[in-house]
């Protein structure tokens, strides 16, 4: 009984005190003015779906070329460009950005060929890596099981995703990923762990997900320091018809 008594006693001054400090108050006191969020003009409607990109993004695929992007190897981006999308060309590899970047927000549109054959992880495989070491699943995974962490927005061999989103073969899949990157300490181990959100088809599949590591296809998480890098997109050798993409964009954050 003592300690109840002790404990309401408490909570009295608790409020007496926050009572105390809001006599006064103006509502003013409360709101501030800068600084200023930046205008951003969104993106508009485009000829056969989509939207443009936002006024401060940097455009990585405009439908006409691939010139903000190179082989993994660092020769010329060959994959094949028609008709304002472009598509994985198996024979030349994985593809990356020119540019490399930190926490970012990245848009992109993906389609599965409306023919694909095949099953499980052999069914329109690929991948988007965050700074060249994080791999974000993109594969069919419509009517078409797979293991759970390796389905499409998955953080790849790592979490599975919230929902499965995916559109028929045939038809366009929106990703937007909004990434923080990690924070290292001197010893190379993590200060904070990137962490991501995916949203597919305007259905939320990472919500602020902490990534553990590198996503390795045989084995677990490693940690690996490192700082900027690129978006690659993958060329996985899955024997099913390759995907395609189109209106890519990526805003610094």
């Amino acid at each position: 009984m003592k300690n109840k008594i002790v404990a309401l006693i408490g909570l009295a001054v608790l409020g007496c005190s926050y009572a105390s400090a809001q006599e006064g108050m103006q509502p003013a006191m409360s709101e501030f003015y800068k600084p200023v969020p930046p205008v951003i003009t969104p993106g508009g409607e485009i000829r056969g779906g989509g939207f443009t990109a936002p006024s401060d993004a940097i455009i990585l695929f405009d439908g006409k070329n691939l010139s903000a992007w190179e082989s993994s190897n660092g020769g010329p981006a060959e994959w094949k460009v028609k008709d304002g999308i472009f598509t994985v060309d198996k024979s030349k590899g994985d593809i990356r950005t020119k540019d490399k970047f930190e926490s970012f927000q990245l848009h992109l549109e993906w389609r599965v060929p409306e023919t694909i054959k095949g099953e499980g992880q052999g069914r329109g495989n690929s991948g988007v890596y965050l700074q060249g070491m994080y791999e974000i699943q993109i594969l069919d995974n419509y009517n078409n099981p797979t293991y759970v962490n390796g389905q499409a927005g998955s953080i790849y061999k790592q979490t599975a995703p919230l929902a499965n989103a995916m559109r028929k073969p045939g038809e366009w899949n929106v990703y937007d990923i909004i990434y923080t990157a990690p924070v290292f300490k001197e010893d190379g181990s993590y200060r904070t762990r990137p962490q991501v959100t995916i949203i597919q088809n305007g259905v939320v599949l990472q919500n602020n997900t902490t990534i553990l590591g590198t996503t390795e296809y045989v084995g677990f998480p490693k940690v690996v320091k490192h700082g900027e890098g690129p978006i690659l997109l993958q060329s996985h050798g899955d024997p099913s018809e390759p995907i395609s993409f189109r209106n890519i964009w990526i805003r610094k954050m």
